[in-house]
């Protein structure tokens, strides 16, 4: 890239993919100085309610709610854990390369969250892998990368393939 960026993002939720993206961003991304040049690792979580795929409700026919908070406790301990995975593995690809990152964990859609981060941080750039689903899983699921190459407020790289190849870099209006 040409020049120095201030703030770059990287998206991060475990997969092979976006931890390729992060490396990408490590080689191919230079940043100004601290404190003036941040790498931000960010990481969504889904809220719980979506994570588990069930909302319990209340009782049929007029009874009483139910809420089940030792359960909902145990989901968010239980993401709580996949998060701290998640941004472990990436503070030791950013560690390998002598490289300072900073990280940032949201609640709630990936493909929102994503852009409203980047907006709030003023971002430069944002970096992401593509999962490449087949086209009947990016029917009910989405495409968060391509959502966010037409909704972020600063320029997206898309890093496709194991290599941590950047495919295309689309810029939003």
């Amino acid at each position: 890239m040409a020049g120095t960026l201030g703030c770059v993002v990287v998206a991060v939720d475990g997969s092979d993919e976006s931890m390729n993206a992060l490396r990408w961003a490590i080689d191919n991304v230079r940043l100004r100085s601290p404190p003036d040049g941040s790498l931000i690792i960010l990481h969504v979580q889904s809220p719980p309610s979506i994570a588990v795929g069930i909302n319990p409700g209340s009782i049929p026919f007029g009874g009483p709610s139910v809420e089940v908070p030792a359960f909902t406790a145990a989901i968010e301990a239980h993401q709580g854990r996949i998060t701290e995975a998640v941004l472990n593995r990436a503070l030791e690809i950013c560690a390998e390369k002598n490289i300072t990152a900073k990280t940032h964990v949201v609640v709630g859609d990936p493909k929102e969250k994503i852009c409203e981060v980047v907006d709030n941080l003023h971002a430069d750039l944002l970096v992401m892998g593509n999962r490449a689903f087949g086209p009947i899983k990016r029917l009910f699921l989405g495409s968060v990368s391509k959502y966010c190459s037409n909704h972020a407020s600063c320029p997206v790289v898309i890093v496709k393939g194991e290599t941590g190849q950047a495919a295309h870099s689309d810029t939003a209006e």
